[in-house]
């Protein structure tokens, strides 16, 4: 059997700080989802690029949340979260949920229509698909936390455009004939 250990401390940080890694990322085309969780007034979430499915038996999502964030502590309480993968036509709801304007908590839920599943944590209607799920296990580490979610419901929506970020921009991603294809236009964030 392998063990794997942590990396030793020789393994210095970026000297040139975190901005490279910043940049290396923003690389990294990624599907919009807004994480949400809470009830009623005590609500709260975040836009994210980064979930990611952990495994399909059992169904477990992996997200990954500044612990600095107003939604993390709204998840640990609850021990619930919605993943909703945002359609094209929602890039309002996801500067909402990165607190454009000053939006904290309920607020960013405005403007919006929300149900619910299984939890309770809230569910946009009109996504693209949303996965409704109980908090598993959170593993902090640095400035996040890694939170293991098991997948409770899911609801799929329309066959649409994909809401996508990509070097700093929001992107609409379609299906072609000839395949898949950014659409330029969207404006940039």
């Amino acid at each position: 059997m392998n063990a794997f250990s942590p990396l030793p401390l020789a393994a210095k940080a970026l000297e040139a700080g975190t901005a490279p890694f910043r940049d290396a990322m923003r690389q990294l085309a990624g599907g919009v989802c807004v994480i949400t969780a809470g009830i009623g007034e005590d609500r709260s979430g975040l836009t994210a690029t980064s979930p990611t499915s952990l495994s399909m038996d059992p169904p477990t999502i992996l997200v990954s949340i500044n612990r600095a964030s107003s939604a993390f502590p709204v998840i640990a309480s609850y021990r619930h979260f919605a993943v909703n993968l945002l359609a094209a036509d929602q890039q309002a709801v996801a500067e909402s949920f990165t607190g454009k304007g000053g939006l904290r908590g309920a607020q960013r839920y405005r403007g919006a229509e929300w149900t619910t599943l299984q939890t309770s944590a809230p569910i946009l209607e009109g996504a693209l698909a949303a996965v409704d799920c109980e908090v598993e296990e959170l593993i902090e580490r640095h400035s996040h936390v890694i939170v293991l979610g098991r997948v409770v419901a899911v609801r799929s929506g329309a066959k649409t455009s994909a809401l996508v970020y990509w070097h700093g921009g929001y992107d609409r991603l379609e299906a072609t004939p000839a395949g898949l294809s950014l659409a330029a236009g969207l404006a940039a964030y």
